[in-house]
């Protein structure tokens, strides 16, 4: 199993799973705890990230639930750009992930503020030339699974079959993207993206077969509807849920753990790293 990535000449190693804390520059993203938009805001959460354990900071400029607005490239870097200026002056050093399907999104954030991962929640499927440019710029790429587009995914949740499907999806855009020369890949099953909430479920109780693919595994679950539409309630009480499927997420293989509330993911992260740890050979 690969445990690294490349950032900028550097291996980051995974061989303990990571954290990578949410901040979200939307004024209408899921979970209202991660939107912040003014510079107080953003530094606070960024240090909060950090503080707490937080090794990468994902920023996202639009939502991506069904009911969410589509926006454009411009209108998704107008919100990205000065959010990526603050924390590049509060924070140069930290790994920043970008959330975004455009292309073009990609390259300014990666070619003007040091962005050293791209998050593209539909696996280029969006925008066309999403897998040329991240092989020119040579960062990291999350590959999620999904299938159209934020506003309409939940019209395709029906599959052959389910976990098949996913294996091939991911193999097939895996070929293409080593093809163009880009080796640093993580993959993301993608949870509530194009799936029911059984879906989801048959999904985590499945996501040890994506080791097969000997790249990193990002779990992205964090107070997601497959939480509070099974057991009741709202997104603001789907902690404890949320640390409930980290743990089964790390117990079949994530390698980075991607969360609203960062000090309990590094608590799911230390306690399953230390009975890993506590393990004695006979």
């Amino acid at each position: 199993m690969k445990k690294f990535i490349n950032i900028n000449g550097e291996l980051l190693d995974l061989s303990t799973p990571l954290v990578m804390g949410i901040l979200n520059v939307t004024p209408d993203s899921f979970y209202s705890g991660s939107r912040k938009q003014t510079e107080t805001d953003i530094v606070n959460r960024c240090r909060q990230i950090l503080d707490e354990g937080g090794r990468i900071i994902d920023i996202g400029g639009q939502s991506t639930t069904p009911t969410s607005t589509l926006l454009t490239a411009k209108e998704e870097l107008e919100r990205l750009e000065p959010a990526l200026a603050i924390i590049r002056r509060e924070f140069p050093d930290v790994i920043l992930s970008v959330d975004t399907f455009y292309s073009e999104v990609a390259k300014v954030t990666v070619e003007k503020y040091g962005v050293n991962i791209i998050n593209d929640i539909s696996g280029g499927q969006i925008d066309e030339n999403m897998f040329e440019t991240v092989a020119r710029l040579n960062v990291p790429y999350i590959l999620m699974h999904m299938r159209g587009t934020p506003q309409t995914m939940q019209q395709f949740t029906h599959y052959d079959n389910f976990i098949q499907d996913i294996l091939y999806y991911f193999s097939g855009k895996m070929a293409k993207l080593n093809l163009l020369g880009v080796n640093d890949i993580i993959i993301d099953p993608g949870f509530g993206f194009s799936k029911t909430t059984d879906q989801n479920y048959q999904l985590m109780a499945y996501l040890k077969y994506f080791n097969t693919f000997d790249v990193p595994i990002l779990a992205g679950i964090s107070r997601k509807s497959m939480i509070y539409k099974f057991l009741g309630g709202t997104a603001q009480e789907s902690l404890n849920g949320t640390s409930v499927l980290n743990t089964v997420a790390l117990l079949s293989g994530a390698h980075i753990l991607r969360v609203h509330d960062v000090k309990e993911a590094m608590e799911c992260v230390k306690i399953i790293t230390k009975i890993s740890n506590s393990v004695v050979i006979q």
